[in-house]
């Protein structure tokens, strides 16, 4: 009998609807539930991670969201009371001071001292023999000390040229773009007095 002979009749003696895998061990001891999704396991899943996908999605987008609006929250808080304080809050008041005796200044003549503090230069200025003017000393370019130049009725700038009117501190020429801080003086018994304004 042939080789092909021989294998069709094995195929007929096993029948057309026998196991292939009854000849292997491996296939006969294999759990036939293997495949198949374990019940239990897949409701401990959900039981443990109950946010989906999508449901993850949202839960992000609704975070986001609060997270910005409670940011930008704080953000308009903040810059209404900084405002708010910036209104309301007024320089405290200075205390006045006592500069020079007023009959040791001549008429036309200045003077110089500190006002507000130590660090604040100042020049007084006498154009007549009843009135004293008083200027911060600092250019409001960039703060070099200007000097009175009374024949001009000026105070000058040497740094970059900038002229101002020595009757009220307003710009004449050059950089500068805004007048001399002015500072209030009083004569009170024949001493002049620093009463408020000068700094920077």
């Amino acid at each position: 009998m042939s080789d092909r002979q021989q294998l069709d009749g094995t195929q007929s003696e096993a029948g057309p609807g026998a196991d292939v895998g009854a000849g292997n061990p491996d296939a006969a001891n294999a759990d036939p539930s293997a495949g198949t999704p374990d019940p239990e396991r897949a409701r401990k899943a959900v039981d443990d991670f109950p946010i989906r996908s999508s449901g993850e999605d949202e839960v992000t987008r609704r975070e986001f969201i609060r997270y910005l609006t409670l940011g930008s929250g704080g953000l308009a808080i903040a810059t209404t009371g900084i405002a708010g304080l910036t209104t309301v809050r007024q320089p405290a008041p200075r205390e006045p001071m006592e500069v020079v005796p007023v009959d040791e200044i001549d008429v036309g003549g200045s003077y110089l001292f500190s006002y507000p503090t130590e660090d604040d230069p100042a020049i007084l200025l006498r154009p007549t023999p009843d009135d004293v003017l008083g200027f911060s000393q600092r250019c409001t370019h960039l703060a070099c000390v200007v000097y009175y130049d009374h024949a001009e009725g000026q105070l000058v700038c040497p740094c970059h040229n900038g002229f101002f009117d020595a009757n009220d501190g307003q710009v004449l020429a050059g950089p500068p773009e805004r007048p001399l801080n002015s500072i209030d003086l009083e004569i009170r018994e024949g001493i002049v007095w620093a009463v408020g304004g000068g700094g920077h």
